[in-house]
């Protein structure tokens, strides 16, 4: 009895010093969808948010799926109506910077809006939501919403 104690003890030292000495994967990079459906609820703060993540981490990868009003953001002349400040230009400076921006085609259909309605930094998906929920659960990415 106590030789199998010591062979079972043995064993599970083994297998932890293995584990010990197998190389450490690399980190993978960081994955974000920010999901926009209220443009004057989250213009604002959503690109400001973007803005700021990419400051402090700018490897991360980050998609923005708009639907719904959230699509207003990527409107050729989109402005906040409070602050009468235009999302053309913030939205610009983060595509330079590699964020993706999709607009959702349902809500196209369901607002009667036109793809030459939006800015040249916007690209289209089928659904916003699909494209948000395919995101996190088979891309891994992590979910934001300002």
């Amino acid at each position: 009895m106590k030789m199998q104690w010591i062979a079972i003890r043995f064993a599970t030292l083994l297998g932890f010093g293995l584990m010990m000495t197998a190389p450490i994967p690399a980190l993978a990079q960081t994955s974000v969808v920010y999901h926009i459906d209220d443009a004057q609820v989250q213009g604002l703060k959503g690109l400001r948010n973007i803005r700021n993540h990419l400051d402090v981490a700018p490897d991360t990868k980050i998609t923005v799926v708009t639907h719904a009003n959230g699509v207003d953001i990527l409107m050729d002349g989109g402005k906040d109506l409070k602050s009468n400040v235009d999302y053309g230009p913030l939205v610009g400076a983060l595509k330079s910077r590699g964020v993706r921006f999709e607009v959702c085609e349902i809500t196209l259909k369901n607002r009667n809006l036109k793809k030459e309605q939006f800015t040249l930094d916007a690209d289209f998906t089928p659904s916003g939501v699909v494209r948000i929920a395919d995101l996190q659960f088979k891309n891994n990415f992590a979910y934001i919403r300002p």
